[in-house]
């Protein structure tokens, strides 16, 4: 009888705990409730963002990426910086760099409006992105929701974790293989790089120095990108070809030797990953499938769930 009395309550701690995992996990249907029209009033600010600036589907896609990449899907990169706060903007990889929080907080704001307090900044990122790739031509994806919203941020971590754009190969392997990702995700989502923009100073050593480069796109760069930092800010499309389209050229781009980050060059240039650049630069489903997958794997990068976090009611600040 002992024996029985104690696998029943093992049995009980067990199902406790298997439930207490399961309602911690994100769901497609989190807000079909608690706010219905919380998909509809992201996607239309997101589709009118776009229209009036393409460039700002690549900025918000990049948001979520910059966010997550750092100690999970939290939102600590809205975080502004305050006399007793640092929070992650002013990080080497986001500084100057970032762009469409003025986008998020529009987003919020019509959020808090139709059901305060109910919709985390961190879910408002995950589906601005999907919602963005959309708007440009690219795959769309389910993207689960429940996340809650981070009360710190860390500037160190934004500064060592965000893989930067002079990584060679085996570098960005390791980078991204940290956080959970396959060499093939890896791969599936540089080609994010279809679309947006990158400032001369994080590509200058790249059309000026390096021979894995074809000379006339090199060129054709220079003027805009000198060898003087005075051009340091100039921007040039990271796709060349379709630069406002979420398409495959970005793939076909870097076996033609246009890649214009050294780590985007990488991807092609003789090494492991070749194989893979070739077959997405050849077939767009592929690489939209693959893609998806990537983007909904890192949607769910050590989430805040349940009672942890909170739900900011301003995206910059803690509540």
């Amino acid at each position: 009888m002992a024996f029985i009395s104690h696998y029943i309550r093992f049995c009980f701690f067990v199902l406790l705990f298997l439930f207490r995992i399961s309602s911690a996990q994100l769901s497609s249907n989190y807000y079909s409730t608690s706010c219905p029209r919380a998909l509809s009033i992201v996607r239309n600010a997101v589709v009118n963002a776009v229209v009036k600036e393409h460039r700002m589907g690549a900025s918000l896609l990049r948001l979520h990426f910059h966010d997550c990449f750092v100690n999970g899907c939290d939102a600590s990169v809205l975080l502004d910086d305050t006399a007793n706060f640092t929070g992650e903007k002013t990080a080497p990889p986001n500084t100057n760099s970032l762009r469409g929080f003025e986008v998020i907080d529009t987003i919020k704001s019509q959020l808090e409006g139709a059901c305060p307090g109910v919709v985390s900044c961190a879910d408002i990122l995950a589906i601005a992105a999907r919602d963005s790739v959309v708007s440009l031509g690219g795959p769309s994806w389910t993207v689960q929701l429940g996340r809650r919203d981070s009360t710190t941020a860390s500037l160190s971590a934004a500064t060592s974790q965000l893989p930067s754009p002079s990584l060679n190969l085996n570098d960005l392997i390791t980078s991204f293989s940290t956080k959970g990702f396959t060499t093939k995700e890896l791969v599936a989502l540089s080609g994010s790089h279809t679309t947006g923009q990158a400032r001369c100073v994080v590509f200058r050593g790249r059309i000026h120095n390096e021979t894995n480069i074809d000379s006339s796109f090199a060129t054709s760069l220079k003027s805009n990108c000198t060898v003087s930092s005075g051009t340091d800010d100039n921007l040039s499309s990271l796709d060349v070809t379709s630069p406002f389209i979420f398409d495959n050229a970005y793939f076909k781009n870097l076996v033609n030797s246009k890649g214009l980050l050294h780590s985007d060059q990488q991807l092609f240039s003789g090494g492991s990953t070749d194989s893979l650049v070739t077959n997405y630069s050849t077939t767009a489903e592929t690489f939209y499938t693959d893609f998806a997958n990537a983007m909904l794997k890192m949607g769910s990068l050590s989430p805040l769930t349940g009672t942890s976090g909170q739900v900011r009611t301003n995206c910059r600040k803690i509540n």
